[in-house]
């Protein structure tokens, strides 16, 4: 069978554009997985697909989810979820599970834990392994990002794998950043890892039902007092803190209207279209890095071996034996 011709491949490319433009949801599946390829082939494609689509990306709000495992959060999606599609907005679910060490593949499986979500047509959930990347994301997570907005998603969600300190990757593809605790859990007590709260943009006590109420009324007193200790954010917004109960369906319409409140009054002041543009600029360099890193690693694997050797022997310091690659290679 003879190769494929750059015209059928350019075919292909456009057939991905048409099908994510009309709303297609097995194309954008389809997307979705060749931007998750580690094919350099795929990859390319990939890049080319997101070029084509990009005048028709930016509509959505991005909204990251975060919160320590327990908190609830795949329930609590569900349910805001289902309030959004309720009003007639379309959502997607990017849940980053965490991965397999020996197969790279998805442990958890979000889309089984949102059975209600998974079947409503105006929703679409997309599963990926967080595969070892840092923040609780995925390596292709903004591609996806710019799929779904393509694919006329106007509410796209990033679940991360939990808190940490490098949840600052997921931050930073985001417009708006949600923090989920848990009432009772003796966080609120501790400053809640005060680097998380300072970087959220709204703070949710969930499980707010039955005998916990009193409590997570108690938590909320607590952070909205340790918040105010804080610098005011450079959006000059004062992050709110509300209580929720999925389970009750309680303060779930209040926390989507704080995240309109929150857009209007960032792009009102400006930070909205800043704070995107700061976000393209470090996607870039991240990019860059990543490739340049590559590049000195595919250069260097000549000399790494006796490098290797030397350190291992202790006759050459990890620092001074990095030097020595770098300067043996051409950059």
């Amino acid at each position: 069978m003879p190769a494929k011709s750059h015209s059928d491949r350019n075919f292909n490319i456009k057939r991905y554009r048409e099908g994510l433009l009309s709303g297609d949801r097995v194309i954008l599946g389809r997307a979705l997985t060749l931007a998750e390829s580690d094919r350099s082939q795929d990859r390319a494609r990939a890049e080319k697909l997101v070029e084509e689509i990009l005048p028709q990306t930016g509509k959505s709000i991005r909204i990251g989810i975060t919160g320590a495992p327990g908190v609830g959060k795949s329930t609590f999606i569900e349910v805001f979820g289902k309030y959004i599609t309720s009003v007639g907005t379309k959502i997607a679910v990017l849940t980053i599970d965490p991965s397999s060490q020996k197969s790279k593949g998805s442990i958890l499986g979000d889309k089984t834990r949102m059975d209600e979500l998974s079947k409503d047509p105006l929703a679409f959930i997309r599963p990926t392994a967080a595969r070892g990347a840092l923040g609780g994301v995925a390596t292709t997570t903004r591609e996806s990002i710019l799929l779904c907005e393509a694919a006329g998603y106007e509410v796209i969600i990033v679940e991360t794998v939990g808190v940490g300190q490098s949840e600052v990757a997921a931050r930073g593809m985001v417009d708006f950043f949600l923090l989920l605790m848990l009432a009772g859990a003796g966080d609120e007590l501790q400053g809640i890892k005060k680097g998380i709260m300072e970087m959220a943009d709204g703070i949710v006590i969930t499980k707010s039902e039955g005998d916990n109420v009193s409590k997570a009324n108690q938590a909320q007193a607590h952070i909205r007092h340790a918040l105010h200790l804080f610098q005011t954010p450079e959006s000059g917004w004062l992050p709110h803190v509300l209580t929720t109960s999925a389970l009750a369906k309680t303060g779930i319409q209040e926390t989507w209207q704080m995240i309109e409140l929150f857009r209007v009054h960032a792009a009102h002041n400006g930070f909205f279209e800043a704070q995107r543009t700061q976000q393209q600029m470090a996607w870039f360099h991240a990019a860059l890095e990543a490739l340049i890193k590559d590049k000195i690693l595919n250069q260097s694997k000549r000399v790494l071996a006796s490098i290797e050797k030397q350190i291992l022997a202790n006759r050459l310091s990890p620092n001074k034996a990095a030097r020595e690659v770098v300067n043996k290679i051409k950059l």
